[in-house]
């Protein structure tokens, strides 16, 4: 059976529901308030998990009562340990206001993320080379990404690579060395330095960067779908509209997810708009991965939109 390891970031997010965001040096009060698990990296893998496909996830959680809490969560979810670490510092945390409008606003703090460094990798490069698939974020040290590539390409595993949150530093010539590309419109105009407003821009973009190396490049447009890239072809996959709650980890579900349906055989476009589906159903739900369906849950569901 095909596996996916995952690399990246583990946080606690503190969910705070409001009406509208405050302003500066404004305070009132919320509607809602909810502990939850995030961090790209954590998400992502538990959104493969619970699709079905095994996942290492290779992370740093903190020394403190969230990092232990995030073991937990992932024995749980049917995750090996085998890829977390412990650090010394306290486990990242993610500060999320979401409005009425679904939109949200984050501050994280990176904590024992920032501990997931190169020479860990190293100890865990036996996980990296028996997967079908790397995933990797950008909320881990760009070195260890880096490293990551480099050994993903060593032993002849594919590697997607999600660039978010922006970071205009990423060396677009390790960008030429993954087999998937995720950015979304503001993390493509970050690092082309082009305007991505419209659809025809964003592809003007897009293959800027195709020209540059990059193999496959899916660009998510929010509700305005996925825009497929490669040498070859150009594909847009129109987004499934949805009553939004909270679309805070739809990204990660989307990543994930076609991640999961990536390596149990879809192409491209297959697996593009079966993600588009199951980040669709997250965005109706209020948090992270607790809006996560597994499989049969994600099948009833569109089963019951169709009729």
């Amino acid at each position: 059976m095909a596996s996916i390891t995952v690399i990246g970031s583990n946080m606690m997010d503190l969910n705070t529901y409001v009406k509208r965001m405050p302003l500066l040096g404004e305070t009132f009060v919320g509607d809602a308030f909810a502990i939850g698990f995030g961090g790209k990296g954590a998400n992502q893998a538990i959104a493969i998990s619970r699709l079905g496909t095994p996942v290492h996830l290779i992370t740093m959680v903190g020394n403190d009562n969230f990092g232990q809490q995030q073991l937990d969560n992932y024995e749980q979810n049917h995750i090996s340990l085998k890829g977390v670490g412990v650090g010394h510092q306290s486990n990242g945390v993610a500060s999320i206001f979401v409005d009425e409008n679904a939109e949200n606003s984050i501050v994280i703090v990176k904590g024992a993320n920032m501990e997931l460094t190169p020479e860990f990798l190293e100890e865990k490069v036996d996980l990296i080379q028996t997967a079908d698939l790397l995933v990797l974020q950008q909320e881990i040290a760009l070195e260890t990404n880096y490293r990551a590539i480099d050994l993903a390409n060593q032993y002849d595993v594919p590697v997607l690579l999600n660039p978010a949150p922006a970071n205009k530093d990423l060396d677009l010539a390790y960008v030429a060395k993954v087999d998937y590309f995720t950015p979304n419109e503001t993390e493509l105009a970050a690092l082309t330095g082009m305007a991505t407003d419209s659809i025809e821009s964003i592809e003007e973009a897009g293959r800027s960067l195709i020209a540059k190396g990059v193999k496959n490049l899916l660009v998510t447009m929010g509700s305005k779908g996925v825009l497929y890239l490669s040498d070859k072809d150009s594909v847009l996959v129109p987004a499934m509209k949805v009553e939004a709650v909270d679309s805070t980890g739809a990204g990660d579900a989307f990543i994930g997810s076609f991640a999961h349906y990536l390596v149990n055989g879809a192409n491209i476009p297959e697996a593009i708009q079966k993600a588009n589906r199951y980040a669709a159903v997250t965005v109706t739900r209020r948090g992270t991965q607790k809006s996560y369906p597994t499989e049969k849950e994600f099948q009833d569901i569109l089963k019951e939109w169709e009729d």
